[in-house]
Parts: C-alpha cells; sequence; structure tokens
C-alpha cells in the first residue's frame, strides 16, 4: 500500500521519493547478488512471503537506490572538491566551490540520498507488518540490519554534504507533514550513531552471499565515531576530541581487524579491477549490474566519464580530461618509490598494463601527461565484455579494510600533535608496508592527511574526511584549503615530463573563472619567472606564440623544480580560490528552499521521542 499526496506537497520536496515505487523495491540486478527479477504482479501484501523474498528486497539498497548519487555527483562531491584531480571543463564549479542550488547534480546527490533513506525505512516498516511466517527470524534481522546500516551510510554523507540536514525516520509522517525545521549536526551524528548501533545489533557474525555481516556496521561506526568526537560546528577554533570516544573507536577498528572476515590485498593495484570485484579488502560497497542486464539505473554510470576514447576505445565514453593535481603530483613527488598506488590511480608516461588490452598484448601509455587510472577497465574484451556507455561492472567502494587501519591510527594519534606509539604506527604503516613503502616511525596529522589522500585518491572519499577534520580543527584545515592545496589548475597534455629520479616536471594554467593565468619556468630565459596572457616575455614574443612554438618548461634533470605557490603569490592580480564555511558544505537545492521556510531558518534539536525501531 502506497499513501497518496497532493502534488502541491511533491513540489520543491525533492528528497520525498513519495512512490517508493514497489518496482524499485523488489528488483535487483547482478550476478548471483542482484541478476534477480521478480514477479511485478506483487503486492506489498503479498510479497514478504519468504526469506528469498525479503533478500531480494534489500538488494537494490546497494545499487538502484544510489544511482543518481553515484552516477556523477559521488565524483564531484567526494574527489574533485578534494582536489585529487580536475579539468575546469569537467563540473568544475565544484573544484571551485562556485556551486549553486540550481546545479543538477547537487540536487541529484540530495535525491538520491534520501531516496536511500526512504527505501531503507520503507523496507523495514514493510517487514514488520507484511512478513509472513515463511519468514525467518534470522533473516528479517539480517534485513532490519542492513536497512538501518544504509540509512546511517546515506545520512552521513548528507551530514558531510551539507551539515544540517532534515531528518526523519518514519515515512509517513514526512508524507504527512513535508514541510519541516533542518535538525542540528550533532542530533544528525546521534541518530547514524543509534542507526548503526541498531545495525550491530541485527547483522549476523558472518556476512553471506556479499551481504554484510555487524563487522560492517563496526566499521562504519568506527568512523562516524571517529568524527563525532571532534565534531562542533559552533566552535570556530581548533579543540580537542574525547577521548572516552576515541578509545571505543580503537576497540572497534581492532574488532574489526581482528575479526578474521578481511585482509588487505596484496597488490594495490588489483583492488580497481572487475574480476576483484569480490576482493577480501571490501568491507562494504555498492554493487551494480552488469552492463549486459540492461538496468540502467542499477548500473554503475561513471564510467564514461572517467575513461577516454583512446584507452576505452571501443565503448562510447567522453571522459579522461581528468587529470592530478599538482596537490597529488607534489605528494607522488615527495616519494617515487610509491609507485604501486601512482600506477594504480593515475596512467603515466611509459606504464605497461598486461591486463588491459589483452586482445593486443597489454597497453602502454605514452602521453606526457597523467590521466585517471582508477575506474578505467579498458576495452571490452578486458571486462568479459561487460563495459558499455554509462555502464561498468566495478563495485563502489563505501568502506575498505584499509579505512578501518587509518581511522585506528588517527583515533590513536588523537589530540596529540604526533605520536610514535607503536600500535599508532602499526596501523598507519599497514596501507605503506602494502605499497612496498618503508615504515613510518613517526606520523603528524599533516602525515595521515597525506597517506588518506594517496590512498583513497579518486575513490570519492577524500573531501568526506576533508570535511571532518574541518568540523575538529577549522583553522588548521582553512589554512590547508587556503595555502596549502593548489586549486583550479589545469595541467593540459604535454605539460608533464616524466623525470629519470621518477619524479614529475609540470606546468599549468590557474583557471579559477575570471583571469586564466599562465605559469612556467622561465628562470634564465628573456627575464621573468612567469608569464600569462596579459604581459609578454619580451617585445617580440606573446604567450601565444611561445606556446605554438612549443617551449616546455626546464624540467628538474634541468636544474630546476617548480615551486607553484610563489609564483602565485608573485602575482598580485590573481584572485584565490577562498574556502570558508560559507561554501564548505554543499547548497540545498534550490527547489526546497523555495518551498520550505525552515531552509532559511536555523537548525532545531530532532526528537528521539522514544526512540521509534520496526
Amino acid at each position: 500500500m502506497i499513501t497518496k499526496i497532493s502534488r502541491r506537497q511533491l513540489i520543491g520536496i525533492t528528497f520525498i521519493i513519495c512512490h517508493l515505487s514497489i518496482s524499485v523495491a523488489l528488483t535487483s540486478c547482478g550476478e548471483d547478488f542482484l541478476d534477480k527479477q521478480t514477479n511485478s504482479d506483487y503486492v506489498v501484501p503479498q510479497y514478504y512471503d519468504s526469506d528469498d523474498a525479503v533478500i531480494k528486497a534489500i538488494n537494490p539498497l546497494y545499487n538502484r537506490a544510489w544511482h543518481e548519487f553515484n552516477r556523477r555527483s559521488l565524483l564531484n562531491m567526494g574527489s574533485t572538491r578534494a582536489n585529487d584531480a580536475w579539468n575546469p571543463y569537467v563540473n568544475s564549479e565544484f573544484a571551485k566551490f562556485q556551486l549553486t542550488g540550481l546545479n543538477e547534480n547537487v540536487s541529484d546527490a540530495w535525491k538520491s540520498l534520501y531516496n536511500v533513506v526512504s527505501m531503507t525505512t520503507e523496507t523495514m516498516d514493510n517487514i514488520r507488518i507484511y512478513a509472513t511466517s515463511g519468514v525467518s527470524e534470522e533473516v528479517k534481522h539480517q534485513a532490519y540490519g542492513e536497512c538501518y546500516l544504509m540509512r546511517a551510510v546515506a545520512y552521513f554523507y548528507l551530514l558531510r554534504g551539507w551539515g544540517d540536514i532534515v531528518l526523519y525516520d518514519d515515512n509517513q509522517e514526512i508524507i504527512d507533514n513535508p514541510i519541516r525545521p533542518l535538525t542540528k549536526e550533532s542530533d544528525v551524528l546521534r541518530f547514524i550513531v543509534r542507526d548503526l548501533r541498531r545495525a550491530i545489533d541485527n547483522l549476523p557474525e558472518t556476512g553471506t552471499d556479499n551481504h554484510p555481516s555487524r563487522y560492517a556496521a563496526k566499521a562504519i561506526l568506527a568512523k562516524v565515531l571517529l568524527a563525532q568526537s571532534g565534531w562542533d560546528a559552533t566552535n570556530t577554533q581548533d579543540h580537542q576530541r574525547n577521548e572516552t570516544i576515541l578509545k571505543e573507536v580503537v576497540s572497534l577498528c581492532d574488532e574489526v581487524i581482528n575479526c578474521g572476515q578481511y585482509s588487505l590485498m596484496d597488490d594495490y593495484e588489483q583492488l580497481f579491477r572487475m574480476q576483484n570485484n569480490d576482493n577480501p579488502e571490501t568491507i562494504l560497497a555498492l554493487r551494480w549490474a552488469k552492463p549486459s542486464s540492461g538496468e540502467y539505473g542499477s548500473m554503475n554510470a561513471t564510467y564514461s566519464d572517467l575513461a577516454s576514447n583512446d584507452i576505452s576505445d571501443d565503448v562510447n565514453v567522453w571522459g579522461g580530461s581528468l587529470c592530478p593535481s599538482p596537490d597529488m603530483i607534489d605528494y607522488y613527488n615527495e616519494e617515487p618509490a610509491d609507485s604501486f598506488r601512482l600506477r594504480g590511480t593515475f596512467f603515466t608516461y611509459g606504464r605497461h598494463y598486461d591486463y588491459l588490452w589483452t586482445d593486443k598484448g597489454g597497453y602502454t601509455y605514452r602521453k606526457n601527461w597523467m590521466q585517471v587510472k582508477k575506474g578505467v577497465l579498458g576495452r571490452k574484451a578486458d571486462a568479459n565484455g561487460e563495459l558499455d556507455q554509462m555502464a561498468s561492472p566495478l563495485n563502489t567502494y563505501i568502506m575498505r579494510l584499509a579505512d578501518v587501519y587509518l581511522t585506528k591510527a588517527e583515533a590513536l594519534l588523537g589530540n596529540n600533535e604526533q605520536t610514535s606509539d607503536a600500535e599508532a604506527l602499526k596501523a598507519f604503516n599497514a596501507t605503506r608496508l602494502r605499497a612496498k613503502l618503508p615504515a613510518k616511525k613517526s606520523f603528524s596529522l599533516a602525515d595521515l592527511i597525506r597517506e588518506r589522500r594517496i590512498e583513497f585518491c579518486m575513490e570519492y572519499l577524500n573531501w568526506f574526511d576533508m570535511v571532518v577534520w574541518y568540523r575538529w580543527k577549522p583553522q588548521y584545515m582553512l589554512n590547508f584549503f587556503n595555502n596549502v592545496q593548489h586549486r583550479s589548475y589545469e595541467i593540459r597534455e604535454n605539460d608533464i615530463l616524466k623525470n629519470a629520479d621518477g619524479t614529475f616536471s609540470y606546468r599549468c594554467y590557474l583557471n579559477n573563472g575570471t583571469d586564466c593565468w599562465y605559469f612556467a619556468d622561465w628562470v634564465n630565459h628573456a627575464g621573468g619567472t612567469y608569464w600569462n596572457n596579459f604581459m609578454t616575455l619580451n617585445q617580440d614574443v606573446n604567450a601565444t606564440n611561445v606556446l605554438d612554438n612549443g617551449n616546455i618548461v626546464w624540467t628538474k634533470d634541468e636544474g630546476y623544480e617548480y615551486d607553484l605557490n610563489a609564483l602565485v603569490r608573485a602575482n598580485p592580480n590573481m584572485i584565490p580560490i577562498t574556502l570558508s564555511e560559507s561554501n564548505i558544505f554543499m547548497p540545498y537545492p534550490e527547489t526546497d528552499v523555495i518551498q520550505n521556510p525552515y531552509f532559511k531558518q536555523a537548525a532545531i534539536d530532532y526528537d528521539f521521542g522514544d526512540e521509534r525501531q520496526p
């Protein structure tokens, strides 16, 4: 049974998926886990009559419910805002922090995440009301646990994306009264923690058929509690994290690490191959339908935005222009030995991949550039034919074991400037040792930020971690955003040169939506250290001619190391991208702001009441 609401109620309330469609709730996709169709003539009161029916009902919580968020918004929110990679012609407003509530991807993310909230809540209600004696108590609890888990994950994305949000756990209540206030961030966190504890209570000790165990909920809870330990939306100064909560974070991480269900893969690069979708490092992931299923809304639609047509030449793609930011190149330059993670994340000159273009003897990247490798599977033959326009079979990671190790390391670092604690180092070095790097003897927050950015680069995760750090150390992170990161610098093809020592020299344009400055190394050349499109090197040579003549920067091998910050600081006319409390969080969709006057008012406390459960 679906309660009808008026068209007027629907207009502008984009987060309400009022039709909570039975066809969505009962359709699932993907081999063994998702490629199972149910009779479309079923109606809810008659559907929940077996364990198999209940499992089919929760399968879409790992794909279709998330489709519009995953399709394009997640990449932009999680990676381009973090400055992992970007291009001025690909949703650059995310990287330049020039978003408005009219942005389609902002609206899609908001609607999709609330779709997850509504679907999980409705599924729990339907099982509670309609499940017959043919459904075992074990499967009921499993379904409740998975619904709580995925609802918590959706709310955690919403919190880190928008801050104060609309919070609810009763679909009928939100349908009857859709115009409602925003909830304070602290109460959103409390709600998420509550849902995750309920997930732990309901989920089985061991997951089956790629459905999560309670340790997945414990891993997510550890990360949420780490955020909660320092989250304070009212404090504009760096402050202390709650030590009691940090101890629970460490305990939860230990439970997950020692449960025997997960392990780090030996080869980082192998984490991002279709053949390893079901790997021992995966704790929680979105699981997508095969392209051959034809279920567009249940497939991973990011592929065409990531891949270039010279690498995936038999698939209709239009991506490939995303290039690592100067931040990321600088990180890789600091430690050239970190080549395994680099080759798994970006294509670099001379790299050979024997598992790409397998029908042609492998693929060797020959450009003086870097393009995104992570998520790019090559040609159709490399994916057993399961690759198509906006259709990849690759899972989307929500949590893998590497994240648990670094969460534990951060909790043990706690409020210290630096730590050499043996247990903290063991957790911190787990990802480094897997990358065949030497173990660190101590680490700081800056080290941990660097390690996370490299480990999870282009996994749509880094910005969400940055928001958590910002709510704990706002001044530290504002300095990081505005003075350490290099934002909106476009690096074009033929503008990255690989040096003999494995580092990279590069030159880049500044594209911030106003003037496009071009920086290059002209030390000992024609007077001056940089040139731009407003000034010439001398009276005879202008910027356009220099480019056309093919002149390039001096490389490190020729004795020059690029100091981009120095060049930027030397330019008094540059208009920098400045991050502040006003733009770190996403704008609310404009239709919601227009229709709901509460969006212009201060958030309020959430009424937890009697802690409603299914």
